[in-house]
C-alpha cells in the first residue's frame, strides 16, 4: 500500500478504518449519529481509488439528499479523488432513464410533474371525492406510499389491509384503490410522469432490455448506499437490478434514525443485510465525535427507554468529546413565554461566542415556528427557516454568481479571495454587516457566505476563481448551500443529517412528541426516534422545553413527553435514578449538572468513594480526582479503561491507581477501598 494511502487510513479510528479497508464484497455498516459514517465511506472510496482497486468512473455512491451527494463529491475532491458518481436514487435513475429512453422507448422522457397535488385533485374530482386541500395532501402521500411500496391498484386493498393502513380522508381501501387507477389515467392524458415513475420506468427497462442492463452494470461495478435504513422497496428493487446478482455493495445506516416509515421507507433491508448477503461483515461505528457526553447520555437514555421495542441493530453511542455544558430542561407557562425564553437564551449564547449560524431551533410541526420567528424578530436575531426560499434562488446570489463568472479571466494574477471581495462589493457586499436588520441583513449574509466559501476553498484547495465558479455550479445543481449566518428554524424531519453547536428542542410535550396522530406502538416508537434525531443534532449546547398552555392565560393542561420519563429533572425519587434533595444540593454546590437525577446520584457515589480514598491515603480529596472529573465520569459513564482514559483529568497515573475502582462505582458495585489499596 502506498504511503499516501496509509496516511489516509491513519486519519481514521479503528472501526472507521475497518470500513475503509474492506474494499470488495458486501459490507454492512451500522453507524450511530455523529460517529463519522460519511468520513468512513468517503475514505473507503478514496482508498479504493488510490490503491487501484476501483476505477472512480465505475463507483456509484447513492445518498438520500442532493446536499449529501454534493458534500460527498466535495470531500472526495479534497482527498484528491474525482470522477466518482455520488447521486440520489432519483438523480441517478433520471440520468440513466434520459440516456436510454430514446433507444429503449423512443422520443424524449415525458415531463416530470413537479407536484402530485393537481393530478390527485383531478383524479379525486372524477371520483366525486372532493378536493379539500388537506385531503388532497393526505391522498397524495398515500399515492406515493403505494408506488414506492410497489403496490398496484389491484393489490392495494389487500396490501393496505395487511399493513394496517388507516383510512385516508375517511375513504375505505377500495376507494383509494380506484383513486390510484384514475391517477395513472390522469397522468397518461396529460403526458407527464411523477418522481416515483422515474424509478419505476427505469426498473421496467432494466427488466425488459438485457442489453441496457448489461451496459449499466458495465458502467457501475461498486456501490455504496448511505442512509440505508430509509430505503423503500422500489429503491431496493432498482438497486438489485443495478447489481445484477453481484455482491459489490457497501450499505450504511442507523435503525435509530428511521423516521420516514410513513413514506414507505423500511429498516428491514438494513437489518436483513447479513442474511441476504451471507458472510458479509458487520461493522459498528459507536464513537460519537459530534456531541458532548451530556448530549450522548441523553440520546442513549431516550433509546434505552424503548424497552422491548428497541431494535437489536441499534448502537449505543460512546462520547469522545470532553465533558461540557449540562443539558437544560425548561418548562414555560405558554408558547409565547417559551419562544421568548428561547430567544433570550440564544442571545446569551451569542454573547458567549456561539455564532448564530451554529444555533438551531427544532420542532415537530412547521406550525410551531410562528411564535419563535416573532420572538427572534423582536429580539433582533436573524434566522432562516429551513425549507423556505432556496439559497441559489435568491436574487442577490444569482447576480453574484453571474459577476463571478465574468471575473474568471479578468481576475488572473490577483489572489482569489481578494478578487471575490472586489467583485461582490459591486453588488452590495461590505466587510462589515449593515446595522439594519431584515432584508438588508439577509442580503449581506448571503453574499458574505460566498466570501467565506471562497476563503475556505483557497485555503483547502488553493482554488482560483475558475475553481470557485466550478464549485458553485456543482453546489447549485445539488442545492448544497454555503453556511449563512442566522439561527436555523427547522422541523425535526428536516434537521436529519445536519448538526449545530447549540440546539433547542421546543414543544417536547404529549400531543406534539409523540404527535397526537401517532397510533400504535410502531408509530409511537418512530416518534421516539424523531426525538433521538433531534437530540443528536447538538454538539455542545442542548435545551429541551415545553409550554404548559398554548396561549397566555390558557389552561395549563400539557404534560411533557413520555419519552423523557425518568430523565426530566422534576421526576424526583420516583423517576429512574432518583436522587435525594441533599445529594442534589451538594451536586449543585459542586457545579455539577442538576438536570439529571441519575447522573447526580452517580456523582454523589463517586464523591463518597473519593472521600474514602482521600482518608485512606491522608491526602485532600481534590488530589484524588477533581469535581469536574467526577462530573465527566458521572455523565459519560465509561464502561472500560479506554473510555475512562479520554476524560479530562484522567492521566496514566490516576488511571492505573483508581481506574478499576471508578469503573466499579459506575457499575453500581460496592467498593472496599482498603482492599483495592492493598492490591
Amino acid at each position: 500500500m502506498s504511503t499516501t494511502t496509509e496516511e489516509l487510513l491513519d486519519a481514521l479510528d479503528d472501526d472507521q478504518r475497518a470500513v475503509a479497508e474492506h474494499l470488495t464484497g458486501p459490507l454492512c455498516v451500522l453507524a450511530g449519529a455523529g460517529t463519522g459514517k460519511t468520513r468512513a465511506i468517503t475514505y473507503r472510496i478514496a482508498n479504493g481509488v488510490l490503491s487501484g482497486v476501483y476505477n472512480p468512473q465505475t463507483v456509484l455512491a447513492v445518498t438520500f439528499t442532493a446536499r449529501a451527494a454534493g458534500e460527498m463529491r466535495s470531500r472526495l475532491r479534497d482527498l484528491g479523488v474525482g470522477g466518482v458518481q455520488a447521486r440520489t436514487f432519483h438523480a441517478a435513475a433520471l440520468r440513466q432513464l434520459s440516456f436510454f429512453w430514446p433507444t429503449a422507448v423512443g422520443g424524449q422522457v415525458p415531463r416530470i410533474a413537479e407536484h402530485k397535488a393537481s393530478l390527485v385533485a383531478e383524479a379525486s374530482g372524477r371520483l366525486g371525492l372532493g378536493a379539500d386541500r388537506t385531503a388532497i395532501r393526505d391522498l397524495s402521500s398515500e399515492v406515493e406510499w403505494a408506488k414506492v411500496s410497489l403496490i398496484t391498484p389491484d393489490d392495494y386493498v389487500a396490501r393496505a389491509t395487511r399493513a394496517g393502513r388507516e383510512a385516508v380522508g375517511g375513504h375505505d381501501h377500495a376507494t383509494i384503490a380506484r383513486l390510484l387507477s384514475v391517477y395513472e389515467d390522469v397522468k397518461s392524458e396529460r403526458g407527464v410522469i411523477d418522481f416515483e415513475d422515474v424509478l419505476l420506468l427505469l426498473v421496467g427497462i432494466l427488466l425488459e432490455r438485457d442489453d441496457v442492463a448489461a451496459q449499466v452494470r458495465t458502467q457501475y461495478r461498486h456501490f455504496v448506499v448511505d442512509e440505508y435504513q430509509d430505503v423503500s422497496p422500489l429503491q431496493q428493487r432498482l438497486l438489485d437490478l443495478w447489481l445484477g446478482g453481484r455482491r459489490e455493495l457497501c450499505v450504511v445506516g442507523d435503525v435509530s434514525q428511521t423516521i420516514y416509515s410513513f413514506t414507505g421507507a423500511t429498516p428491514a433491508f438494513l437489518t436483513d443485510f447479513p442474511r441476504r448477503y451471507e458472510g458479509a461483515p458487520v461493522v459498528r461505528l459507536v464513537r460519537d465525535y459530534r456531541s458532548t457526553p451530556q448530549v450522548v447520555d441523553l440520546a442513549n437514555k431516550v433509546l434505552a427507554r424503548a424497552g422491548r421495542h428497541r431494535n437489536a441493530a441499534a448502537v449505543e453511542l460512546v462520547a469522545q468529546r470532553p465533558s461540557s455544558a449540562p443539558v437544560r430542561f425548561e418548562t414555560y407557562d405558554d408558547d409565547l413565554a417559551e419562544a421568548r425564553g428561547v430567544a433570550e437564551r440564544i442571545t446569551a449564547l451569542e454573547k458567549e461566542g456561539v455564532p448564530l449560524s451554529e444555533i438551531a431551533v427544532l420542532y415537530r410541526t412547521n406550525g410551531q415556528s410562528e411564535a419563535i420567528e416573532q420572538a427572534l424578530a423582536d429580539a433582533g436575531i436573524g434566522y432562516l427557516v429551513r425549507g423556505g426560499e432556496r439559497f441559489f434562488s435568491r436574487r442577490e446570489v444569482r447576480e453574484a454568481i453571474v459577476m463571478l463568472r465574468g471575473a474568471v479571466r479578468s481576475s488572473a494574477g490577483q489572489p482569489m479571495p481578494e478578487a471575490v471581495r472586489d467583485v461582490l462589493a459591486s453588488v452590495g457586499w461590505a466587510p462589515s454587516p449593515p446595522a439594519a436588520r431584515g432584508a438588508a441583513r439577509e442580503r449581506w449574509e448571503s453574499l458574505n457566505s460566498l466570501v467565506s466559501l471562497a476563503d475556505e476553498l483557497h485555503r483547502t484547495r488553493s482554488a482560483d476563481m475558475a475553481g470557485l465558479v466550478a464549485e458553485l455550479d456543482e453546489r447549485m445543481s445539488a442545492q448544497h448551500a454555503p453556511t449563512v449566518a442566522g439561527v436555523t428554524l427547522a422541523s425535526l424531519h428536516a434537521a436529519k443529517g445536519l448538526e449545530w453547536d447549540a440546539v433547542f428542542l421546543i414543544g417536547v410535550s404529549e400531543g406534539l412528541l409523540p404527535i397526537s396522530l401517532a397510533e400504535g406502538d410502531d408509530a409511537v416508537e418512530e416518534e421516539r426516534r424523531l426525538l433521538y434525531v433531534g437530540v443528536t443534532r447538538a454538539r455542545e449546547h442542548l435545551q429541551l422545553s415545553y409550554a404548559r398552555a398554548r396561549t397566555v392565560g390558557g389552561r395549563a393542561s400539557r404534560k411533557r413527553s413520555r419519552f423523557l420519563d425518568g430523565v426530566w429533572p422534576d421526576d424526583g425519587p420516583g423517576g429512574r435514578g432518583g436522587v435525594s434533595r441533599r445529594a442534589a444540593a451538594r451536586a449543585r454546590t459542586a457545579g455539577f449538572i442538576e438536570d439529571n437525577p441519575a447522573d447526580a446520584e452517580l456523582f454523589e457515589r463517586l464523591r463518597s468513594w473519593r472521600g474514602q480514598v482521600a482518608a485512606a491515603i491522608s491526602k485532600p480529596a481534590y488530589t484524588v480526582l477533581h469535581d469536574t472529573t467526577l462530573q465527566a465520569i458521572a455523565t459519560s459513564k465509561p464502561k472500560d479503561l479506554r473510555q475512562l482514559a479520554v476524560l479530562r483529568g484522567i492521566g496514566a497515573t490516576k488511571l492505573e491507581a483508581y481506574g478499576g475502582q471508578v469503573l466499579a462505582v459506575v457499575r453500581g458495585e460496592e467498593v472496599d477501598v482498603q482492599e483495592w489499596l492493598s492490591r
